[in-house]
């Protein structure tokens, strides 16, 4: 198992996506739903502070500022438990890295970094299981950039990354290996709003609601066994949202002949099952932890040098 540590901290990658919350090895929809008894068919839930939060049954809807509500500190503890679990621990030190969009980590960090270090000490439950965790710290990220982060020498000449999430597009330009700051955006594009023109092209078309789960279903493989009319109609309203993808980025000087193209994130599948590009210069990474181990790369990387 790949694990980064410092002594006997363990270096822990979260990734607060809009629509699911990754670590290096486990994926949770970014739904929290909070009652005041133990969850009678749920075992996905955390017990904390005497309540009870049941994640991972929906998604969450997008909010420019994380810290704003409990929600992504619910799934913080979970996403450490989870990740714990894989270790086959219960009690640990740990030291958090986590991230921003890319133009909202200066405006934000220190906010999100106080928001994920309430309580150093932090025992709670998850799944009937009870965790006994201390925070040794947290640093806070920039997103796209830091899933390339162990591979940028493998980025020669002139990329332009574009992270798919589920609430915003982040895009960056690499020379090779290199970011300028000032060639960095982020907008509120993501897979999410590909799946409200999903349901309003079918709701237009038809006068039916598609359930999420279909939806996601497609927006996760590309692909759908529904029938006639509302295949086609989620395939065009789809196409639609990557067609608008692309005049976005050519808005960035994105230009094929000259740059190589690198889509990642959730929204990453849908754009190579439905959208026109070169394809022997656009690249595809469908592992949508990458952002999360690389925020764990990049802190160890950073720790270590300070330990020095």
């Amino acid at each position: 198992m790949q694990e980064y540590k410092i002594n006997e901290t363990i270096v822990l990658g979260i990734d607060h996506g809009y629509g699911n919350i990754k670590t290096r090895h486990t994926v949770t929809r970014t739904d929290v739903k909070k009652q005041d008894g133990k969850p009678v068919f749920s075992k996905n839930y955390v017990e904390y502070n005497g309540a009870f939060y049941i994640v991972g049954e929906g998604h969450k809807s997008f909010i420019p500022d994380k810290q704003d509500d409990m929600d992504y500190y619910i799934l913080t503890l979970a996403a450490i438990a989870k990740e714990l679990r894989q270790r086959e621990l219960t009690s640990a030190k740990v030291f958090l890295a986590v991230g921003l969009p890319l133009k909202w980590v200066q405006s934000q960090r220190e906010s999100f970094r106080d928001y994920l270090m309430r309580d150093r000490h932090i025992q709670f439950r998850f799944a009937d299981v009870e965790y006994d965790v201390y925070i040794e710290g947290c640093e806070v990220f920039p997103q796209c950039y830091s899933a390339v982060a162990e591979n940028l020498r493998e980025y020669t000449g002139i990329n332009l990354l574009v992270d798919v999430g589920n609430g915003t597009m982040n895009v960056l330009y690499l020379n090779n290996g290199k970011v300028a700051e000032s060639r960095a955006w982020t907008e509120k594009f993501g897979v999410f709003q590909c799946a409200q023109r999903i349901r309003n092209k079918i709701m237009d078309k038809t006068g039916e609601m598609v359930p999420d789960d279909v939806i996601d279903d497609y927006l996760k493989t590309g692909a759908t066994d529904i029938a006639e009319p509302y295949a086609s109609l989620m395939k065009t309203a789809a196409t639609e949202y990557v067609d608008e993808i692309f005049r976005r980025i050519r808005q960035y000087e994105f230009n094929d002949k000259m740059m190589k193209l690198y889509f990642m994130g959730g929204g990453a599948k849908i754009v190579r099952a439905v959208g026109t590009y070169d394809e022997d210069r656009t690249f595809f990474d469908h592992d949508i932890c990458s952002t999360a181990k690389g925020y764990e790369y990049f802190c160890y990387m950073k720790l270590r040098h300070n330990n020095k």
